[in-house]
C-alpha cells in the first residue's frame, strides 16, 4: 500500500536507462533526501522504508529508487557483481540528484542523500560530484568511495553497529578521509542489519536529526 504523499517515477539515466523511483511528499516539506540502497537489495527494502518513515513524519521528502533497473537486476542476482559496481551505483545516484533539480516542486529543497551498504559508498561519491547538504551512512562501505572520500563536503554521519567489527574499523578509517563535518556514531550491541530490538528504531532518529540539523528550510 502506497504512503499517502507518494508518486511513482521514472528518472532517466542518459538515454539508455530510466529508474524506477517513489517519491513521498509529506505537508509542508523542509528538505528532500535521496535513498541509495545497499547490496542485493531495491526501492522496497523495509529498512530503508521504516527509516524514511520517521523522515517523511519530521517533514522530509524522500525519494526511494532502484539503482539498478530490472535487467541489471537479474544480472546481479546470478553474478552480484553489480551490486559492488560504485562508478555505476553512484553515476546513477548522480542522476536521482539531477533530477531532482529539474522538479518544480522539489528544486527549491536542500538535498540529502542516505545510503547503505554499498549504497554509502555511491552516496559519498555522488555528494563529491554534486552540492548535497548532507549525507548519512547505515551500515556502510564508505571505504569503497576510495579517493572521493577527500572531496566531500557534506556533513557526514556514518552510523555502524557495535557488533559490525569489521565494518566498524572501515568507517573509522574512512572517517579520517573525510574532510567537512563528519560524525560516526555506534548503535551499542547491533548487528549489519540492525536487526537487533530497537536498532533500526536508533537509526532512524539519528539520520533525521542529522538531516534536520543541515537540511531543514
Amino acid at each position: 500500500m502506497s504512503a499517502p504523499g507518494e508518486r511513482s517515477v521514472t528518472i532517466a539515466v542518459g538515454r539508455q536507462v530510466a529508474l524506477d523511483a517513489d517519491v513521498t511528499r509529506p505537508p509542508s516539506a523542509r528538505g528532500v533526501v535521496a535513498f541509495a540502497h545497499g547490496s542485493g537489495s531495491s526501492r522496497h527494502s523495509s529498512r530503508n522504508r521504516h527509516v524514511a518513515a520517521l523522515l517523511q513524519d519530521a517533514g522530509l521528502v524522500t525519494v526511494l529508487a532502484d539503482l539498478l533497473t530490472a535487467d541489471e537486476e537479474a544480472v546481479d542476482v546470478r553474478t552480484r557483481e553489480l551490486r559492488f559496481d560504485i562508478s555505476l551505483l553512484a553515476e546513477r545516484v548522480v542522476a536521482i540528484v539531477d533530477w531532482l533539480s529539474d522538479e518544480d516542486d522539489l528544486a527549491p529543497l536542500p538535498v540529502g542523500v542516505f545510503g547503505a551498504s554499498t549504497g554509502a559508498a555511491a552516496a559519498l561519491v555522488a555528494a563529491s560530484r554534486r552540492s548535497v547538504g548532507a549525507v548519512v551512512s547505515r551500515g556502510g562501505r564508505p571505504d569503497l568511495a576510495g579517493d572521493a572520500l577527500a572531496a566531500v563536503d557534506a556533513p557526514t554521519l556514518l552510523i555502524v553497529g557495535g557488533a559490525d567489527v569489521q565494518v566498524l574499523e572501515l568507517n573509522r578509517a574512512a572517517l579520517a578521509e573525510l574532510r567537512g563535518a563528519k560524525r560516526l556514531t555506534v548503535v551499542p550491541g547491533a548487528t549489519h542489519l540492525f536487526e537487533e530490538p530497537g536498532a533500526l528504531d536508533a537509526v532512524a532518529v539519528l539520520a533525521r536529526d542529522w538531516l534536520l540539523e543541515y537540511l531543514a528550510v
